[in-house]
């Protein structure tokens, strides 16, 4: 244990983020130098509000299994060499999870239960920027090559962390991308100003040091087709994300001036990156109205407001969520409650429990949205008479989430099965119905969270490992079945 005292002397903090002024005007990330300098002056303290209990209900609450009473106690006594062996085996990419999860770790911590939760995503954040700064991240490279090859389909962090583990196993991988380069979503949906680039420019590296290929600019489908591929390599792992944003269909949808999200999102990324985008969609000068209240919600809120937008509305359907746990979303399960991100602080109008009608516009250009107030009545929710309203918009964004990845190709191609939802179908080994052939992230569970890719990356890996191998030293977390029971 830590500070046998500490989660009673010592209150919580977190680092502060730079003043709201300042940070709009850059596309820097909102901390001062990087979340993990910010924490270091408090981390030790905060690091020994850990009660190492006797059953951590955090790892609970962690897909990856993160030995985080461990990484505590490690920083607590300043062992940050040991503190970050214990934080990389269970994590590939602790710098990419201290940044943009969520935390439902925290939601499960014991102390948590009757005070403020211990800071485990801020000292995961401050292990891994610490060793960075020091130089004690290096390439791990097998010590021997098994003579298979696998090939990875997608660089999101699903796609990322299972070409490590493979490589690291001794095969030969390729990792396939469609983009110029490669990270998926973590390089053009995640906005600067919540992971520089730089953070994920410099794992590219170490796994081109370790011996992963990578292959950018590649539609698989088209040229290679999937069959090419799977006669090429003797394992194909797809990890291409779900990527087909739902849609709203309503009248004036056909206007120009609304967009998905993720038509959005990119582009801004190319640009703050110094890039040209020829017709970029941009909020400058625009009212916006961003459709959907969650993350890539408020990803576009942030982009909006430093390209410039005139005024930006971010409408959700669902009533305003409380601001402590409700009672029948009892610890440790992860709560639905008010959050306020960092885009939230900067500016921005939130409008709960209403649900769009109508597009209205002039010259082919949407200028308007109709919307009423909701209410649910016997399970459904259903428009308030006389609530209608309409608010100006320039730009609308829909941020209402993803139906599932695009995988007409592999289906006609390969004969892969998909399952009720749509999504790639898999067994607890992460193997499709075609030999040879495994799925993993959001193109086999769904939209979820960064933590959940790399953990099915992680388990991935094993399977695929197993199958080439015949037995597998990689770690192998529950399976997928399971998986979807938990947050």
């Amino acid at each position: 244990m830590a500070d046998p005292r500490g989660f009673i002397t010592t209150p919580r903090k977190v680092a502060e983020r730079r003043p709201v002024h300042e940070r709009i005007h850059d596309w820097k990330e909102v901390y001062p130098g990087t979340p993990g300098r910010a924490l270091l002056p408090i981390i030790t303290e905060q690091a020994g509000r850990c009660m190492d209990c006797g059953i951590p209900f955090c790892h609970t609450g962690c897909p990856l299994g993160n030995l985080i009473p461990e990484w505590n106690d490690l920083v607590w006594r300043s062992d940050w060499n040991e503190a970050l062996e214990r934080l990389h085996a269970t994590n590939n990419f602790p710098e990419f999870t201290g940044r943009l999860c969520p935390a439902p770790c925290e939601t499960a911590c014991v102390v948590g239960i009757n005070r403020d939760a211990v800071t485990i995503k801020n000292v995961e954040v401050s292990i891994i920027d610490k060793a960075w700064d020091e130089r004690r991240v290096a390439p791990q490279p097998p010590e021997w090559h098994t003579g298979k090859t696998v090939a990875v389909v997608g660089s999101g962090p699903a796609g990322l962390a299972a070409a490590q583990q493979l490589t690291r196993a001794g095969h030969t991988v390729a990792v396939f991308e469609r983009a110029e380069e490669p990270g998926g979503l973590l390089r053009f949906g995640i906005p600067e100003f919540k992971m520089e680039k730089y953070v994920l420019d410099r794992r590219i590296r170490q796994m081109k040091d370790e011996g992963t290929n990578f292959r950018c600019g590649v539609t698989v489908g088209v040229n290679p087709t999937w069959a090419q591929l799977k006669e090429r390599y003797d394992a194909v792992v797809i990890a291409v994300g779900s990527t087909i944003g739902r849609d709203l269909p309503v009248p004036g949808r056909e206007l120009e001036g609304i967009y998905q999200a993720m038509e959005f999102l990119p582009q801004a990324n190319r640009v703050a990156r110094g890039k040209k985008v020829e017709n970029q969609v941009t909020a400058k000068d625009k009212h916006v109205v961003i459709i959907g209240g969650g993350d890539t919600g408020a990803d576009c809120l942030g982009t909006s407001i430093r390209q410039g937008a005139k005024s930006v509305t971010q409408l959700e359907i669902l009533p305003t969520p409380p601001d402590d746990r409700p009672v029948n979303q009892p610890w440790p399960t992860y709560p639905m409650i008010y959050r306020v991100s960092s885009a939230h602080e900067e500016a921005g109008e939130r409008v709960y429990s209403v649900s769009t009608s109508e597009f209205c516009g002039a010259d082919g250009k949407v200028t308007s949205l109709r919307m009423s107030e909701v209410k649910f009545d016997a399970g459904k929710l259903v428009a308030i008479e006389g609530t209608e309203q309409e608010i100006p918009a320039d730009l609308v964004l829909l941020a209402m989430g993803f139906t599932g990845p695009e995988s007409d190709t592999v289906v006609d191609q390969l004969g892969v099965e998909r399952d009720p939802r749509s999504n790639i179908a898999r067994d607890e080994d992460y193997a499709t119905n075609v030999e040879g052939v495994f799925a993993c992230g959001d193109a086999g569970r769904g939209q979820s969270l960064i933590v959940w890719a790399i953990a099915e990356g992680r388990a991935c890996a094993a399977g695929v490992d197993q199958y080439l191998s015949g037995s597998t030293k990689l770690p192998r977390p529950i399976p997928p079945t399971a998986r979807q029971m938990m947050v």
